[in-house]
Parts: C-alpha cells; sequence; structure tokens
C-alpha cells in the first residue's frame, strides 16, 4: 500500500468514527433526557402512592396485604 493510499484509508476510518461518536454521543443525551423524565414520573407516583396510603390511613381504611390477596386468574 503507497502512503496516500494508506492516509487516505486513515482519513476515511477517522470520518467514520466522528460519525459514529457523534451518534453515540447524540444516543446518550436522548437517553438522559428520558432518563430524566423517568425519574421525574418515578417521583411523582411515589409521592402519590404515598398520598394515597396516608388518606387511607386518616379513613381508617388498611391497605390490603399482599398475601390477602387473590392472584388474578381466581
Amino acid at each position: 500500500m503507497t502512503t496516500d493510499a494508506r492516509f487516505e484509508a486513515l482519513e476515511s476510518r477517522l470520518a467514520f468514527q466522528d460519525d459514529w461518536l457523534e451518534t453515540l454521543d447524540r444516543l446518550v443525551r436522548e437517553q438522559a433526557t428520558e432518563l430524566e423524565r423517568l425519574t421525574r414520573a418515578n417521583t411523582l407516583l411515589r409521592t402519590r402512592l404515598s398520598e394515597q396510603r396516608q388518606a387511607i390511613d386518616e379513613l381508617g381504611g388498611e391497605m390490603p396485604q399482599p398475601e390477602n390477596e387473590l392472584p388474578p386468574h381466581y
């Protein structure tokens, strides 16, 4: 392989790697955004569940225990 051919091959690989790195960077940013959204949703759901439990306790009701609940197929 000549020096020019090797140089062109290296430039081609570098361009491909730059494109791949940009793609990976974009995907990481998208996943970080999605993770933030899911974290906020999880926090909101935990807060609402806690509020519901507190409301049930204030009304004197008992939360059903998992061992007392029938499976869906019954």
